[in-house]
């Protein structure tokens, strides 16, 4: 049943279905209308307002039927209809054998915690740079952490750029940064004596694997991925090639390129490999194993919960996070006059 000559049919009880030519091709469109004889006169307006702006050119059709299938077929682009929640949600998935369990894990909370809730409902070409300040006024978080939050939207949005699905990167050369206090996530390295009272409240294997981490600057994930056959006693060198994190079931690669160096060993460093021998040298793998399970560490957490802390509080030094250990390195080194750049090749850094 219809209405002849409108281009308006009765398709049920509360649905209309208007038809109109746009770019040679026969469309059909539903509203869920009562065809009611107001409704009708209703659909056959708006009818009436697709076609004039057909005839004058400023017909777009992704706005005017967002979800219709030939929003699509008919978009200047493909970023005029994909939106943000469902390009962030493919992009992770097409990401995930490509990069490491912890940047997987880290890039999906950040898109399914914060960036789909704040821009998931725009399409990829309606992003703009306005839609970022706005939500960065409302935040309480640190530059670094915005700056960390929009990282894998701006690496996303240049893939997207690549692939000709939008012209131009809201984001490229360019993010959100607003003034701040100073950030309590400061360098705060531990003095010597904070060193030896932590030392003196650790026994065992988990004594050797707190002075190493104080002597040779490697981050958490490199040092619980050592294996013996890393060790270059002779030669005075610890050779790192992998990092291990819980997020992760395998080794992966160091975080950076530079990650992957040659570590001059330190005699500090020397003892407490040498201590760690009794424990676990025979087996030839691992080098440090969790006291409790007498296993190699699955992480960071675990030696968070189970050593540190617990040695931290028997000492009585101020708690601070385990990294802390690295900037206690390069501190020490700095302070003994080694140059700045042998400091960063030590510790592998990206610059």
């Amino acid at each position: 049943m219809g209405r002849e000559g409108t281009g308006i049919r009765i398709v049920s009880k509360s649905t209309v279905e208007i038809s109109f030519t746009y770019q040679g091709q026969r469309c059909r469109e539903r509203l869920k209308l009562k065809p009611t004889p107001a409704n009708l006169k209703r659909a056959e307006r708006h009818r009436a307002a697709i076609v004039d702006s057909i005839d004058k050119g400023t017909f777009d059709y992704a706005v005017t039927f967002p979800n219709s299938k030939n929003a699509k077929e008919f978009a200047a682009q493909p970023g005029d209809v994909h939106s943000i929640k469902h390009y962030l949600s493919q992009w992770l998935r097409h990401k995930k054998e490509g990069i490491s369990a912890s940047t997987y894990n880290d890039y999906k909370k950040i898109i399914n915690n914060t960036l789909i809730p704040a821009f998931g409902h725009l399409t990829l070409t309606e992003l703009k740079r306005k839609h970022i300040k706005e939500w960065g006024r409302t935040q309480t978080y640190s530059n670094k952490r915005i700056g960390n939050i929009l990282s894998p939207l701006r690496t996303a949005l240049t893939e997207a750029v690549e692939d000709e699905m939008i012209e131009h990167n809201p984001l490229q050369g360019w993010t959100y940064t607003r003034k701040e206090e100073p950030s309590e996530d400061h360098i705060d390295p531990f003095s010597k004596q904070e060193q030896a009272d932590i030392l003196e409240a650790l026994t065992g294997q988990g004594r050797n694997l707190i002075q190493f981490a104080f002597w040779s600057g490697l981050r958490t994930s490199e040092f619980v991925a050592l294996k013996w056959t890393d060790i270059d006693f002779k030669n005075g060198v610890i050779r790192v090639r992998r990092a291990r994190t819980q997020a992760a079931k395998k080794n992966e690669a160091t975080k950076t390129y530079k990650g992957r160096r040659d570590v001059k060993m330190l005699d500090p460093a020397r003892e407490a490999l040498i201590a760690q021998k009794r424990w676990t040298f025979l087996e030839g793998e691992y080098i440090f194993h969790n006291p409790r399970t007498n296993k190699p560490w699955e992480g960071d957490q675990p030696i968070r919960k189970t050593l540190w802390t617990h040695a931290l509080k028997k000492a009585g030094v101020t708690y601070r996070n385990p990294y802390q250990t690295r900037h206690t390195y390069a501190s020490m080194m700095l302070s003994s006059g080694e140059h700045p750049m042998w400091v960063s090749q030590q510790m592998g850094h990206a610059d």
